[in-house]
């Protein structure tokens, strides 16, 4: 093999020597083995990868999928226990409190859905308040909802906005959890904290995690643009708020401000005329507020009534008794729920 190489070679040398031109060798192209080239320089694009070059790996086409939403929690209200306590179910027999509520909510729906006298902005945002502890104001919130829940035509949302001292779980015998605070600091987000329950077209939406600035949460941007969403996402939602007493707290003052309707619970025969005028008068701006007159004695026979009035702009509205006895047969009517909107113990 070496003298083969040899003869060549010596030939080649004669060949130049004699003047002939020998052509050079084409350049050696570099294989993967000996250094890693770009298969594709030189090429046009056009010209097809040699086949030796290593095709890309077939990848499968990526599917977008888009996170699962969060679900609102369903809760089941003890619906038997609720009636022992004087509040209207769906599973309760016709009554007289039943009967008051409808009384009472008609106006309220009205208004809601702006069929009323008077045509308010965010009508469906009504807050159910009084001006001392103890009138009623929880157990007057809890029953309009249920009433309200009946309602063919309309779903209702209540809101636990006694964020110093709330109630609405616990005389519902749910547990406390995330709500309206938790939603105004950008902890949680509605879904998340709206409790669905076995009421069918009521929501419950707690006051949330307790905080030392409740009333700057609650007069803030954040509360302004939550009650405006809250107002126009669904026109046939009526959303109620249990907020504390007038004159305790500043925090049903800011909340009023925002409301198209306040119901001010007075406790008849107790609260003075005075502090009833004191209490409206902190919610002057508001432009529609009703007064339910709780615990009305209507006459000798014992039986207790509710009355109510609205007063537009400032002033108050004058409560009168219509006289539906709330004793059932053989029993009494305690103070503490009897009446056809009964008040809830002093707390």
């Amino acid at each position: 093999m070496s003298s083969i190489i040899e003869q060549a070679a010596q030939r080649l040398e004669q060949l130049r020597q004699a003047g002939v031109v020998i052509p050079e060798p084409a350049p050696r192209i570099a294989l993967e083995a000996d250094a890693p080239v770009d298969a594709g320089a030189g090429l046009p694009h056009s010209d097809p990868v040699p086949a030796s070059h290593p095709g890309p790996a077939f990848v499968e086409p990526f599917e977008s999928k888009a996170p699962p939403q969060p679900q609102s929690r369903q809760v089941e209200i003890d619906l038997v226990m609720l009636g022992r306590a004087g509040i209207v179910t769906p599973t309760s027999p016709r009554s007289h409190t039943a009967d008051q509520y409808r009384v009472i909510k008609r106006p309220l729906i009205a208004n809601a859905m702006g069929k009323g006298a008077a045509t308010v902005a965010h009508g469906n945002l009504i807050m159910v308040t009084s001006a001392l502890p103890g009138e009623g104001k929880s157990f007057t919130s809890v029953n309009l909802a249920m009433s309200i829940a009946a309602e063919l035509d309309h779903t209702v949302m209540l809101v636990d906005a006694d964020v110093a001292r709330p109630s609405i779980l616990r005389m519902l015998g749910l547990q406390p959890g995330p709500g309206l605070l938790d939603l105004l600091e950008g902890k949680a987000d509605m879904a998340s904290v709206l409790l669905r329950t076995n009421v069918d077209k009521l929501t419950i939406l707690p006051s949330g995690s307790p905080h030392p600035r409740a009333t700057e949460l609650l007069a803030s941007d954040a509360m302004r643009n939550l009650l405006a969403d809250m107002a126009t996402r669904y026109p046939d939602r009526i959303i109620l708020f249990d907020s504390p007493p007038l004159l305790l707290t500043t925090e049903s003052r800011v909340l009023a401000s925002h409301m198209g309707q306040v119901v001010v619970v007075v406790h008849a025969g107790r609260t003075l005329q005075g502090t009833v005028k004191q209490a409206l008068a902190a919610i002057e701006a508001c432009p529609l507020k009703l007064m339910i007159l709780n615990k009305a004695h209507s006459g000798a026979s014992g039986d207790y009534g509710s009355g109510y009035g609205y007063g537009y702009g400032y002033g108050y509205g004058y409560g009168y008794g219509y006289g539906y006895g709330a004793a059932q047969a053989g029993t009494a009517a305690p103070e503490s729920d009897g009446g056809a909107v009964g008040a809830e113990p002093p707390r």
